[in-house]
């Protein structure tokens, strides 16, 4: 279903925004919208809400299981604008929101769908989830200029680390700084306030909550990777989104002929991968 821009969505799609999970993908660019779309709906959430730009086409069938929003993509905070606009239309839905070329993985994801995670996270009391934005790339940057390659997707399977969350000088309980993957190994092409690779990706909306730059929220508990008694699930969202800037942005393109590197690895689109290199957590969840 195609909506004229986010105010008609917001008058005319309400019946969307009633129960989740709800999964936002925000389409910077036209590169593997439609996978991006596909890979969601087969985790299992009720509605796909894709902000895209016009210029955007996907196929008639496709395009017609969604919920289209047209959308300046490309305007500033996009995505905190299009979350926290989402957050006070539907308070108390769990939302997850990724940007295009990008395809969440969680413990067990091969064989239980989103909304069974999501309803054993709820019971343990907590209402945000910790995600690490997990970068991939394509194996042969000759072949894909871009970078972007599912066939031949790898990662890094080292180069992780954590460092303690200071906010205004006051050391934060339970919350970290995650760094790691090219956002660390090509740290001199990335911003430092863009270095980080941790994302609250899946939360239950309530009134006042703001989704900031930093992919953090104004409740400090939602950006926690744990509960006080005992560590909970995280998930991880596999992204192509720095390796297509880096070889798009002037600074890096020509700096950069690989991504390969002796820690890399063919990624196998497998949940169990990704916590057998320990980038999420199964917590109680067995």
């Amino acid at each position: 279903m195609r909506y004229n821009d986010f105010e008609h969505f917001l008058k005319k799609g309400q019946d969307a925004l009633r129960k989740g999970p709800l999964a936002v993908i925000l389409a910077e660019d036209l590169v593997e919208v439609d996978t991006t779309i596909r890979h969601h709906q087969f985790a299992g959430f009720r509605e796909i809400l894709l902000f895209a730009p016009h210029e955007l086409h996907l196929p008639e069938k496709l395009e017609k299981s969604i919920r289209r929003i047209p959308f300046n993509t490309a305007g500033e905070n996009a995505m905190q604008q299009v979350v926290n606009r989402l957050n006070d239309a539907a308070p108390g839905i769990w939302f997850y929101y990724c940007y295009n070329a990008e395809y969440l993985f969680y413990p067990f994801s091969d064989t239980r769908t989103v909304g069974e995670m999501l309803t054993f996270h709820a019971e343990e009391r907590r209402d945000a989830m910790l995600t690490y934005v997990v970068d991939l790339y394509a194996e042969d940057l000759g072949q894909h200029p871009n970078a972007v390659s599912l066939e031949s997707a790898h990662l890094d399977r080292t180069g992780y680390y954590a460092l303690a969350r200071d906010r205004g000088g006051q050391v934060m309980d339970r919350q970290l700084d995650f760094f790691g993957g090219l956002r660390w190994r090509y740290e001199e092409f990335v911003p430092r306030e863009k270095r980080k690779i941790d994302r609250i990706s899946l939360f239950r909306s309530k009134p006042g909550l703001r989704l900031r730059e930093d992919f953090t929220f104004s409740d400090e508990e939602y950006n926690t990777y744990a509960c006080p008694w005992h560590h909970n699930l995280t998930a991880a969202v596999c992204s192509f989104r720095t390796a297509k800037a880096l070889r798009s942005n002037a600074g890096s393109m020509f700096e950069i002929d690989t991504f390969r590197w002796h820690n890399s690895r063919p990624f196998e689109w497998s949940g169990r991968q990704l916590m057998d290199l320990g980038l999420m957590e199964p917590g109680q969840w067995f």
